[in-house]
Order: C-alpha cells, then sequence, then structure tokens
C-alpha cells in the first residue's frame, strides 16, 4: 500500500476519532434533560455514563485501525503484531455489534423476567452473536470462518431472551 493511501487513511481515522469524542462531548449539553444542567452535572447521568463506557470499544478499534495501516505503510502487514490488532479490532466490533443487538433485541421481546443494565444487555447480545453463527454454521448458512451479522446477532439475542424467560418463569 502507498504511503500517501495509508497517511490518508489514518488522518481520516483520526479526524473520526475527534468527531466522535466531540459528540460524546457535546451532545449530553443539549439533552432535554440536561439542557439547562450546570456543566459537571451534565455528566454525571446515568445514560451518559453508559454512552461512554460504549464507546470504549470504539475508540480502541479506531486506535488498532491505525496501528494496522502503519504496519501497511510498512509493508509490515503479514506480521504477528499486525494479527493481534486486527484480532483486537474483531473483538470491538464483536462487543459494540453485540450491545446493539443486545438493545434491539429487548426492544423486540419485552418481558418481566428480562436481564436489565448495560452490561448484561452487551452480554445477551454478544452470546446472541455467537448463537447465531453456530447456528447458521450448522445449518450452512456461514463458512467456517465467518460470524454472523448484526440481522443475525439480533435473532441470536431474541432466542437467548426466550430461553432466559422460560427459565426465569419456572423459577418465579
Amino acid at each position: 500500500m502507498k504511503r500517501s493511501s495509508t497517511a490518508f487513511l489514518q488522518t481520516l481515522i483520526v479526524l473520526v476519532g475527534i468527531g466522535a469524542l466531540a459528540f460524546l462531548l457535546w451532545e449530553p449539553h443539549v439533552e432535554g434533560v440536561n439542557a439547562h444542567a450546570a456543566f459537571f452535572e451534565v455528566y454525571v447521568d446515568l445514560f451518559v455514563a453508559y454512552a461512554y463506557i460504549a464507546s470504549i470499544p470504539f475508540f480502541v478499534g479506531l486506535y488498532h485501525a491505525f496501528k494496522v495501516l502503519g504496519y501497511a505503510g510498512q509493508n509490515k502487514i503479514f506480521t504477528q503484531e499486525a494479527v493481534n490488532a486486527l484480532r483486537i479490532i474483531k473483538f470491538c466490533a464483536m462487543v459494540i455489534i453485540g450491545f446493539v443487538a443486545g438493545i434491539i433485541a429487548k426492544l423486540i421481546h419485552r418481558g418481566p423476567n428480562e436481564p436489565s443494565g448495560f452490561i448484561l444487555t452487551t452480554v445477551l447480545g454478544i452470546v446472541g452473536a455467537f448463537v447465531a453463527t453456530y447456528l447458521g454454521q450448522a445449518l450452512g448458512w456461514y463458512q467456517a470462518n465467518e460470524g454472523a451479522g448484526l440481522i443475525g446477532a439480533v435473532v441470536g439475542a431474541l432466542i437467548v431472551l426466550f430461553v432466559w424467560g422460560m427459565i426465569a418463569s419456572r423459577r418465579a
């Protein structure tokens, strides 16, 4: 890959990161609940804390994408360091997709015995993505090294929610 191409893509990654950080800092001030709050009171809100925690995998993924492009610019793309960075990017993407899939599944399937909270929602989506991946591979929908996307993760999370509801209703 040409140095100018990698430099352009690295600059683009930095700009995306700056834009996302600026949005995270700006958005709580214009949110309806916090529109008239003092400067530091805005950041005490639980939803804002969830948003900041959820953004950690995004920024870690951006950092490692920046590193991978640096390896590509140095013609070291097939080194172990580059492979490790790609694995971390894959893990970060899985966490982000799992979080979004967990939220969507919880919006679709509402019930009294659902798991609640940020971490359980993320775990629900990630487990749903694994369920969809292995079920899809068993049925021949996905290849051996292919994972489920967002829709598959949502379907898998709905299956996990259904099983969770059956187990929780028996305990009650």
